[in-house]
């Protein structure tokens, strides 16, 4: 049917019907958004995208073995790193 016929059926005016669901639009915008990160965060907080396995790998690829003061160093730098981005 037409929103225009629906809207003049309820005895709503059409502005009305129109203001109601541009509102409910941005709501859901505005709440997925928030939906989405926060699901997200709780992902990478449960699941880091590094561990130490991945960065011994890592230094291995470079044709470096790794000491586990480095690996320590690398884990540090991108734990506060994250932390920064989360801010």
């Amino acid at each position: 049917m037409n929103p225009i016929l629906l809207a003049g059926m309820s005895g709503l005016p059409v502005w009305g019907f129109v203001l109601i669901v541009i509102v409910c639009i941005a709501g859901g915008l505005v709440g997925g958004f928030f939906i989405a990160r926060s699901v997200m965060r709780k992902q990478i907080k449960d699941n880091p995208p590094f561990n130490r396995d991945m960065i011994k790998a890592m230094y291995r690829s470079m044709g470096r073995t790794p000491s586990e003061s480095q690996v320590n160093a690398t884990m540090r730098a991108i734990e506060e790193a994250q932390k920064k981005s989360l801010r």
